[in-house]
């Protein structure tokens, strides 16, 4: 059994979800639902990541 690249991709979601809030990741994997299909293991409830691209954007000239 092998996780999909949307699988892959949701794992990679979460961590960067929890990199940028800076909470436990824990809770979020242990939310996520998985099933299997043709391409390998997906995830039905991806987590959901929303940011101010203002704030990238500051840190960004910040760091020149």
């Amino acid at each position: 059994m092998q996780l999909s690249n949307q699988a892959a991709g949701a794992l990679l979601m979460a961590l960067q979800k929890c990199l940028w809030e800076q909470t436990d990741i824990m809770p979020l994997l242990q939310e996520m639902v998985f099933e299997m299909s043709d391409d390998g293991l997906v995830v039905t409830n991806p987590p959901v990541v929303s940011g101010d691209l203002s704030e990238l954007e500051e840190h960004a000239s910040q760091e020149e």
